[in-house]
């Protein structure tokens, strides 16, 4: 049945890219158009949406627009649609259905009112993430919900529903997260698939009975001198009720109304009360004792002002202490994983140490909120560094083959040293950081583990769990299985954008009406023996040639097609410091060879084994 379930996936996939390679596309002006209307039925009292300006008519301007991921950077199509903490206000946007390649909406947080549509899976048809949760929504759950059977997560939490648990929830085959908590909801719950729900998904519902809950009380008959004394007392209590029902009712109401708009992006960490004592476990002993108040002051209440990056496995927020150190603190994104869990992982990564790993510092648990700490490494992400926002990369050769051999060592090094062996999962030139000697530190690591698990169907691919758009290894469409081998042609990528200066993504260079990524120009540009024109221009002329292109073929091998023809990252690590041998690089923390392969001694002729040199 897996094995039935694996072969439909892929050809699913298959048969959806095999769509968009022939012209058949979902979106374009559609897009465009499902944008306006989101645009036009919301109130945006602080004009968060001011980005989205549809004077431009160039390829992938949405693209652009703040809360908008598209599939490709270059096309009007929508991945997701993330509004998040805006303070919209309004009803539930029904031209939402024009964005029909939809995978992800996150509504939460905001001042939507009104009823949830009845219709909304004709709204939403394929989304894999719903979160409607925080806003003013009132009514009844629809049933129609039911209907969107691509769904991996839905969050109704925070509202004001009524009415029942609809028992067609339970059919959706995909669904991992549920949460209907702090609304109005009555009645037994249906029975959803074991991990699905917890007793936290239906907190504070006080007509909600039923596991994972207390038990529904069965009714009892009662005689007509209990019925007559019951009334009696009931007449006085219901007054009572009445008064306390209404005053609860109030209070929750007024909660909403202070749903103040949310500028600093940082109501989750002000909502944290009663935790600020809790203490940061730390594994640096040089680091003072600190507190989650010492965080909190440290990142500005996490101030979105102090927000350096965001990924598939949270939020990073520059933080600096009252003695001036400077730390980075990631916000993990929420987690089915329990709290032993999380513990037994941090007991590992706060053990895993390399020079070119950014060493977690310590970590933080505040109610449902799970923090990292870890060192700051000034020169930022070396995606920015090879990428920036203004200008050409200025990077000399020899900077970047360091940087590049560096951060082969550390990921060979979690391949075939680090006990126990880790697989990164999500290698992109965003998790390699550079500290103030521009030492490549990957981060990340290790934090797949953390992460739901993963889903074997369409949105495990679409939604980036084995990484991001462009770094993603072709073989994992069909197995659905993270390798070792897949961090190579992630880390290929990577190699590809150091020699070639372009992004993952998108490629400047290429004409106007190639569509493909950085690894299918590259292929293109092989088949007809144009490699040389990959090359970063300002990188040639200067004495360094034969090393571009002995870097670019080992890039190229690593991102071959057949998983077992890529080197592994030890021999990825070692070409590489054949290449730059004659620079002396710093030769520490070498990685110990593998000892159930047969290495060439000599590095020269490895590099001629493995056909890198053209």
């Amino acid at each position: 049945m897996v094995l039935s379930s694996r072969v439909f996936i892929a050809r699913v996939i298959v048969g959806f890219f095999l769509l968009i390679a022939c012209g058949v596309t979902y979106g374009t002006e559609s897009d465009i158009s499902c944008l306006k209307s989101v645009k036009a039925e919301l109130e945006d009292p602080y004009n968060y949406l001011n980005s989205w300006s549809f004077n431009n008519k160039t390829e992938g301007f949405i693209c652009k627009f703040t809360g908008v991921e598209c599939w490709h950077p270059d096309e009007n199509r929508v991945l997701n649609l993330k509004l998040s903490n805006m303070a919209l206000k309004g009803q539930f946007p029904r031209g939402i259905r024009n964005c029909s390649s939809l995978t992800g909406l996150d509504l939460s947080s905001n001042r939507l009112s009104k009823t949830i549509p009845e219709d909304i899976s004709t709204l939403v048809t394929f989304v894999t993430s719903l979160d409607l949760s925080s806003n003013d929504f009132t009514g009844a759950i629809p049933v129609s919900l039911a209907n969107c059977t691509y769904l991996n997560t839905l969050r109704l939490d925070h509202n004001q529903l009524t009415g029942q648990v609809p028992a067609e929830l339970t059919q959706l085959p995909r669904l991992k997260s549920f949460s209907v908590s702090n609304n109005y909801l009555t009645g037994q719950i249906p029975t959803f698939k074991s991990g699905v729900t917890s007793a936290d998904s239906y907190a504070n519902n006080t007509g909600l009975c039923g596991a994972p809950l207390d038990l529904c009380k069965a009714k009892s008959s009662k005689s007509n001198t209990a019925v007559i004394a019951g009334a009696a007392v009931g007449g006085v209590t219901l007054g009572a009720l009445g008064l306390i029902v209404g005053s609860l009712f109030y209070v929750r109401r007024v909660s909403h109304k202070k749903k103040e708009e949310d500028p600093e992006g940082n109501k989750w960490a002000r909502m944290l009360k009663g935790t600020k004592a809790i203490k940061v476990s730390m594994f640096d002993k040089s680091i003072s004792k600190m507190r989650f108040s010492d965080l909190m002051k440290a990142t500005d209440n996490f101030s979105k002002s102090n927000i350096i990056g965001s990924g598939r496995s949270g939020t990073v927020y520059k933080a600096v202490l009252g003695d001036g150190t400077s730390l980075m603190v990631k916000r993990l994104q929420e987690s089915q994983h329990s709290e032993k869990e999380f513990l037994s992982e941090m007991a590992i990564l706060g053990s895993v140490r390399h020079r070119n790993l950014v060493p977690l510092l310590g970590y933080c648990q505040a109610k449902k909120e799970r923090l990292l700490v870890y060192k700051n490494m000034p020169n930022g992400t070396l995606h920015d560094q090879l990428h920036p926002a203004a200008g050409e990369c200025t990077m000399e050769w020899s900077l970047r083959l360091k940087i590049a051999i560096g951060a082969a060592k550390g990921l060979a090094w979690l391949h075939h040293s680090c006990n126990p062996r880790i697989i990164h999962r999500n290698i992109s030139s965003k998790c390699i950081l550079l500290d103030a000697d521009f030492e490549p530190k990957i981060s990340d690591f290790g934090l797949a583990r953390l992460m739901n698990p993963i889903d074997t169907h369409l949105s495990t691919f679409v939604n980036g769990e084995f990484g991001d758009l462009g770094y993603v290894a072709p073989e994992y469409t069909k197995t659905l299985m993270a390798t070792p081998k897949g961090d190579v042609y992630s880390f290929g990528t990577v190699l590809l954008e150091f020699v070639t200066g372009e992004r993952a993504t998108q490629v400047a260079k290429a004409p106007e009406t190639f569509k493909g990524n950085l690894v299918e120009w590259i292929t293109q540009l092989t088949s007809h023996s144009n490699l040389r024109d990959a090359i970063d221009k300002s990188l040639l002329g200067k004495g360094v040639d034969q090393e571009l292109f002995q870097f670019l073929k080992v890039a190229c091998n690593c991102v071959t097609e057949a998983p077992k023809e890529r080197p592994t990252m030890f021999e990825v690590y070692q070409l590489l410091r054949a290449i730059g041998s004659r620079y002396n690089f710093t030769t520490e923390d070498e990685i110990m060879v593998p000892a159930d392969t047969d290495y060439a001694d000599n590095l020269e002729e490895l590099i001629v084994a493995r056909e890198v040199v053209g």
